[in-house]
């Protein structure tokens, strides 16, 4: 009887430890990014698209957000977020170094908070 009752207790504990580990392959995550022009845009974009597991990536210009679909298995939005913030884009959450951003050019530069 206590093995039978150590076989249920085990296995109720590994399928709940393994439902609380999914993560999402279809995360829609959206972010505010600045930028201010078309090769903004294709800079931001590329990034996103470098990072594991980005499905899908769009910049838009005019409201700065940055919308992508993610498989969280292969990476986060915090690792999404770092490479936006390596090519010199400040993004809500992390911002880019003062060397990254003097890497801009010039009609890209916009202004930092």
């Amino acid at each position: 009887m206590k093995n039978l009752i150590l076989i249920v207790l085990v296995t109720f504990l590994g399928f709940s430890a393994q439902a609380q580990t999914k993560k999402n392959k279809n995360l829609k995550y959206a972010t505010e990014v600045n930028g201010n022009c078309e090769q903004c845009k294709k800079r931001i974009e590329k990034a996103a698209f470098g990072v594991p597991g980005v499905k899908t990536a769009n910049w838009d210009m005019s409201s700065h957000q940055l919308t992508v679909i993610l498989n969280e298995e292969k990476s986060s939005p915090e690792d999404l977020n770092k490479a936006i913030a390596k090519v010199g884009h400040d993004t809500k959450d992390i911002k880019a170094t003062q060397a990254d951003y003097d890497n801009l050019h010039t009609c890209c530069k916009y202004q930092r908070e």
